[in-house]
């Protein structure tokens, strides 16, 4: 409004739009995320921080409604956000295509940062679940294993034309990648007067104040890989408090154990467990959530992914790398795509929908992860032929998916999140 006093129209250069920086409306009259993907998560963690020093519970079902219409319409399954690069942010409602993916590295930083305040604000686990998506996929996607790296874009499907680079000439990523994983730490904790909340697993240890006495919580766990959770009470605080541990939105069945005795129907509040007490040291939660691998599908509204699925286990979502599905040996590459090594292109798998997934942790591969495995099959139809008679082409393949943050750290190659199904 102020620019429009003086006369000028605060329009993008490249779009001639207010809705680039979301300045078509007021704030609070917004009801879909749109515009500049960074720009909006900014905006909106604004908002959160306005709605907090001012107990302004308008602002807040805004933001609440911005938040529906961004995780139930417009996110990629790995927490990417903005799928187009001419505004670097969002268009309409389920256009969300694989190849062409922006889905800037910074926007899904954005987003952690805007879930983080939704969280502060309601301790609620449909923020959690969001910013452990964006941070196991969106955000670590965005990094090489060796640090060394970045993707400025994420696409989820690529023919090997991808790869990370040492800088940008637009150099935003990088710092802002780097400054989130160093400071994790307050993404996986916090506390209220009375609890002390545990938000994410991250092994470590983790101090709560409670008026002049101070808790500290060691927290031993090889999650993501596996779902066992260890919280052990470091010192003694006088007063009874609470501990509260989120129940991931992925995870079907679980157990609570308290100091080695299960705990009788744990009561959910918004998909957190509670436990009060007078804490002593030494005093051990454990918490075991059922892990299994599950193929996945999407709204039929996202039309790039009609008749594909996704593989996701716990908070990771998988991919097929060409690296890892060859023919088997002795086999000849049946098909144009097929290079001399026998990879397989990745376009020619499909997976039955019923397939049966397994696990196993590879210590060797990527520095150590958990791989899935299936049975699948591969296109084996004519080349010669733009179009053929519909037959009974299609031939048994074992696939192997490693985790989407992982892909791209090895040789050059095809990749895909979504796979066509039968």
């Amino acid at each position: 409004m102020e620019a429009l006093e003086r006369g000028v129209l605060p329009v993008h250069r490249w779009t001639g739009t207010h809705r680039y920086n979301q300045s078509d409306m007021p704030v609070r009259e917004q009801s879909e995320v749109v515009g500049h993907a960074v720009m909006a998560m900014y905006l909106y963690s604004g908002m959160c921080d306005v709605s907090s020093v001012f107990d302004d519970e308008g602002l807040r079902s805004t933001l609440r409604i911005l938040w529906d219409n961004l995780t139930r319409r417009r996110m990629y399954i790995t927490g990417g956000i903005g799928p187009a690069s001419y505004n670097e942010g969002f268009t309409e409602d389920y256009d969300l295509p694989n190849a062409t993916a922006y889905a800037e590295t910074c926007a899904s930083v954005g987003l952690v940062f805007w879930a983080h305040r939704m969280l502060q604000i309601e301790c609620d686990r449909r923020y959690t679940d969001i910013m452990e998506r964006a941070l196991y996929n969106g955000v670590l996607a965005g990094i090489s294993l060796d640090g060394a790296k970045f993707f400025y874009e994420n696409p989820l499907t690529s023919l090997g034309n991808w790869e990370r680079r040492i800088w940008f000439g637009c150099p935003c990523c990088p710092p802002n990648i780097a400054r989130l994983v160093m400071s994790l730490g307050q993404y996986a904790y916090s506390q209220s007067e009375t609890d002390a909340v545990v938000h994410l697993f991250v092994g470590g240890t983790a101090t709560f104040l409670f008026g002049d006495e101070s808790l500290v919580l060691r927290v031993d766990t090889p999650y993501p890989w596996e779902g066992r959770v260890a919280i052990t009470v470091m010192t003694r605080v006088t007063s009874p408090f609470g501990i509260r541990i989120r129940i991931p939105g992925w995870c079907e069945e679980f157990t609570l154990e308290l100091n080695g005795r299960a705990v009788g129907q744990p009561r959910l509040d918004r998909g957190y467990v509670r436990i009060e007490r007078s804490w002593q040291i030494g005093d051990q939660i454990e918490v075991n959530f059922a892990m299994h691998s599950e193929l996945v599908c999407a709204r039929l509204e996202v039309l790039d992914n009609a008749g594909s699925v996704a593989i996701q286990r716990g908070p990771l979502i998988y991919c097929l790398e060409q690296a890892d599905n060859h023919l088997p040996p002795g086999s000849s590459a049946p098909f144009e795509k097929a290079s001399l090594d026998d990879r397989i292109s990745l376009d020619r798998i499909v997976l039955p929908m019923h397939t049966k997934l397994e696990s196993s942790f590879d210590p060797a591969l990527l520095g150590g992860i958990v791989v899935v495995t299936g049975d699948g099959a591969y296109d084996s139809g004519n080349n010669d032929e733009l179009y053929c008679p519909t037959r009974s082409r299609f031939k048994p393949f074992g696939i192997t998916a490693v985790p989407y943050f992982a892909w791209n750290n090895r040789q050059r190659g095809e990749m895909r999140v979504w796979v066509r199904s039968i």
